[in-house]
Parts: C-alpha cells; structure tokens; sequence
C-alpha cells in the first residue's frame, strides 16, 4: 500500500550520491545532528556504501511521521546505522527531521509526536513496515586486496578462469576474506587432495564479489594445482570432473 507523499522528493533515485553526501546531507537537516558522538562521525568518515530505505510510516488528519534507516558499510566490512524521524507538529508545516543512533531512540521520540488518536473524525492512518536490508557479509580485511585477487587470478592455470572483465572488477577491490568451503564431497582416490576456497572481495563501491579457488593434486607429477571459477557450482564441477580421471 502506497503512502501519500512523495518519495522521490525524498530521496532522488536518479541522481546517486556517495557516502559522503549522503551523510552530510543527513546531517544537514537533522535539528539534533549536534547531538551524535564524534566518535560516530569519525566511524562514517571511511564508508564505502550507503543503503537508505523507508521503515515505517503514519499519516492522519494532516499530520505525518516517516522513520527511515540509514546504513553505511565501513571499511573495515563493519556496518553503522543511523535512524531518521521525519515529521510535521502542524498540518501544512514544513517536515522537521531528527536522527538517532538507534530505533529505541528513535521510537521514544516519536512516542512524544501530537499525532491524533484514530476516530471518524480522521482519515485512517496508513503504517508502513519494511523489511531490513540484506545482511552485510562477513568481516572483510583490508589487506593488499587488489593484489591478492592479481596474483590468484595469475596463478590459475584452468582454460576457463575468469576473464579480462572480472580482473578489472577485482583490481578496484579494497578489502577481502578466504574461507575454506565445505560440502559436497569429490570422489578423490587415494593420495589425491581436492580443497576449496572462497575468495570474497569488497570492491571500491561497496558491491560484493566473490571468485572460487580448487586446489588438487590431479597433475601427473602430483604437485598441486590452482583453478579458478566464477561461481561456486562451476568450482564443484570442475572438482567432479578432476575427480572422475582417477576414479
């Protein structure tokens, strides 16, 4: 069910803004963004990503209350919300903006709003609740990460690891994390070894991606070997394939 007011005037979905912005813009109108740690602020000063979306909301009679949810991911693979109140006092008035560190805060200022109790007198109130935006990912390492993702690309030696469009993708990367991959076994022989790793990587714009590691010994001189896949299925099968030579 739509709500009446205009969420384009709101947030401009046309017009992008970084981190930075968004934060400043926030601030800017917020009455009590004085009110915020400086420790808070020092935290957004290293965001990547920003996610705004609308979490709750009451019309009647005029008067109006919006609660939105504002996130930054940091760069150390942490995330920081930022609560936001917007509402009127009096029909007509222009909506006031207030920020908070977190919705128990928020939800006793807007326990203090004069919105009128619900009666025919009123139009029925419209309450909106969405739900919360995608969980972040693990903690991401900010540790040479581009070069990480160059030389794992360098040393993989199957035909069909990832092209010249996912290198470019992983030479913007600022942070990662490798976590070894458990699941569906291989059917490896005696003396063979077969493991996987996931390699994810948090690029320069806050998008996610990840690339696939098979490590084997099913080479004819047995050394170890390093294959690289796109996506973890392609990995498996590339595993099962290796795995049926010597089965």
């Amino acid at each position: 069910m739509s709500v009446p007011y205009e969420t384009a005037a709101y947030e401009p979905p046309d017009s992008p803004e970084s981190p930075e912005e968004h934060l400043a813009r926030l601030l800017g109108r917020a009455l009590n963004s004085f009110e915020l740690p400086d420790e808070t602020i020092r935290r957004l000063d290293c965001a990547l990503a920003h996610d705004g979306s609308l979490h709750s909301a009451h019309h009647s009679a005029g008067l109006h209350r919006e609660t939105y949810r504002h996130t930054w991911l940091l760069a150390d693979g942490s995330a920081l919300t930022l609560w936001e109140l917007v509402h009127n006092t009096v029909p007509g008035d222009e909506p006031q903006h207030e920020v908070y560190l977190d919705e128990e805060e928020v939800r006793t200022a807007t326990a203090r709003l004069p919105l009128p109790p619900d009666t025919s007198d009123f139009e029925l109130p419209v309450t909106v609740q969405l739900l919360p935006p995608p969980t972040l990912r693990q903690v991401y390492v900010p540790d040479g990460s581009a070069d990480h993702a160059r030389r794992l690309l360098r040393r993989a030696e199957n035909p069909d690891r990832p092209g010249a469009e996912t290198a470019a993708l992983l030479a913007t990367a600022c942070a990662h994390r490798i976590t070894q991959a458990f699941g569906r076994p291989s059917r490896a022989g005696r003396g063979l070894s077969f493991s996987l790793y996931e390699h994810a990587f948090l690029l320069g714009d806050g998008a996610e991606m990840s690339v696939w590691e098979v490590e084997h010994t099913v080479t004819p001189d047995g050394r170890h070997m390093c294959e690289v896949y796109v996506s973890e299925d392609a990995a498996r099968d590339a595993m099962e394939r290796r795995a049926a030579q010597v089965s």
